[in-house]
């Protein structure tokens, strides 16, 4: 799917456990961008109302106006440029965006935190399959009911491929961080050859 009016501005969306983030972030040190998570207007919008982002993430599944606002924060980034955002409806909001999909499944996602939690000091340690598979089951259960939200709200569905420029499998083991990293960095780069950019 290309836009000519293309900007210098890549979104990222995902399935829980794809690594949005870390994608993202290690991506705008590469092109020099800015990086922006979800997570940041999260945070813009719970200091708002005075409230902790536990507190507004409990709230918005009751309050539909907690969407709308983050949604609104969103759609106004699409103004600036030279920037990687992370946010499963970010393709939605700045249509203009080159738009990357990280696709995994949910036994994956859950492999590679587990993997994480092991591997990494700073962490907690967790040992077991049945945690494991406790948050793969955890990890789908989150994914259908983004479907099920962002359907109810905007008629989107966040996961499918057509919406997107790239999918990636992040949950093929070939397809470590620096690799997709690599291939969204080439693929962005022909993109904007592509539209004069």
């Amino acid at each position: 799917m290309k836009h000519s009016h293309q900007q210098h501005i890549i979104t990222i969306g995902g399935k829980p456990g794809s690594g949005k983030s870390s994608t993202a972030k290690q991506l705008a040190e590469l092109l020099g961008y800015q990086h922006f998570s979800s997570g940041d207007f999260l945070r813009e919008v719970a200091h708002k109302r005075g409230m902790s982002i536990k507190e507004l993430i409990e709230q918005a599944e009751k309050d539909e106006s907690i969407d709308k606002e983050i949604d609104e924060l969103l759609a106004a980034k699409a103004q600036d440029e030279n920037f990687v955002l992370d946010s499963r409806l970010a393709f939605h909001w700045i249509p203009h965006s080159y738009k990357v999909f990280l696709d995994i499944q949910p036994e994956q996602a859950a492999a590679r935190v587990f993997h994480d939690l092991k591997n990494n000091p700073l962490r907690q340690k967790s040992e077991g399959t049945s945690e494991e598979n406790l948050l793969a089951h955890e990890l789908r259960l989150r994914h259908e009911k983004d479907l099920e939200r962002y359907q109810k709200y905007y008629q989107v569905d966040y996961a499918n491929p057509e919406h997107f420029d790239l999918v990636i499998d992040t949950g093929n083991p070939k397809h470590d961080l620096p690799y997709v990293v690599q291939k969204i960095h080439a693929s962005y780069e022909e993109s904007l050859r592509k539209n004069n950019l």
